[in-house]
């Protein structure tokens, strides 16, 4: 289940959630948030999903699916977080990736600071993992992230507030390298790729977090599942469709994907793309 916000030029939020759902076999349910007017250039305005909308959505699709993760992105009012933190509390889920999504790329603040606050004290202490960016850790924990050291430290500090672990994206921020920072109970590790030179990475971050959240799913460890991500991040990138006039939109679904390429082990399990809401009656 994704809960995110709806980017009517689908590169980003709950259409791109879907689509990276799909792409890695398994099936996607969406709760909306909020309605954004975008394109690939600008977030020009939103118009945000009461609590009760908001848990009006939820409400019946947990009482109709198995939900096996929960990834959330923007949640843009307290009223917000407080409300799928009310539904998670009594409708438990093995995986919760919270993206704690907060401004654009383009510069629009997303959520309002109660909801940031919320997020920070309801939210955040369930998930399974935490995916913020440089800008939104700082944001988080006060500290400026500036190198790897830093790094660690926002990310340790994050990870002290109840969430079991932490993923700190760096690719908006370092220009050689797209360095992401796992810290977990089992302490940190780095995971480096050559930065690509593109104009389409619209969608970057909710696509990682909801790659992570597919592979858990399907069995795959945390740490193995980051690279996995990152290898799908850059095909997607290296084949985008290259449409708009902004940052356009990742292609969801590249020609020749294999989710364990690169990864150096076997997998069998994980690497059959078999839809996993398939029974093997179907």
């Amino acid at each position: 289940m994704a809960i995110a916000g709806f980017d009517p030029s689908a590169g980003a939020g709950v259409l791109a959630d879907i689509k990276t759902i799909t792409a890695f076999g398994c099936y996607g349910l969406a709760v909306v948030t909020s309605l954004t007017i975008q394109n690939t250039r600008e977030v020009q305005a939103a118009y945000h999903q009461s609590g009760g909308a908001i848990k009006a959505q939820l409400k019946p699709l947990f009482a109709d699916f198995e939900i096996a993760a929960v990834k959330t992105g923007m949640l843009p009012t307290a009223e917000a977080v407080e409300e799928v933190v009310s539904v998670l509390s009594t409708n438990t889920v093995a995986h919760l990736v919270v993206d704690p999504v907060a401004r654009s790329s383009s510069g629009y603040d997303l959520i309002d600071e109660d909801a940031f606050a919320a997020l920070i004290k309801l939210l955040i202490p369930l998930a399974s993992l935490v995916t913020p960016n440089w800008e939104e850790a700082e944001r988080i924990t006060g500290i400026a992230v500036k190198n790897e050291v830093s790094a660690e430290r926002a990310a340790r500090t994050i990870l002290a507030l109840g969430p079991r672990a932490v993923l700190l994206t760096g690719g908006d921020v370092d220009e050689v390298n797209a360095t992401d920072l796992l810290v977990d109970g089992f302490g940190a590790v780095s995971y480096r790729a050559p930065k690509m030179q593109s104009r389409d990475t619209h969608g970057t971050g909710c696509t990682l977090a909801s790659a992570i959240a597919c592979l858990l799913v399907r069995g795959m460890t945390l740490r193995d599942s980051i690279p996995a991500a990152k290898e799908y991040i850059r095909q997607a990138i290296s084949t985008a469709p290259g449409l708009g006039h902004g940052k356009g939109p990742l292609n969801h679904f590249p020609p020749g994907w294999k989710l364990c390429a690169g990864l150096g082990r076997r997998t069998p399990a994980v690497c059959n793309l078999r839809p996993k809401y398939l029974t093997s009656d179907t």
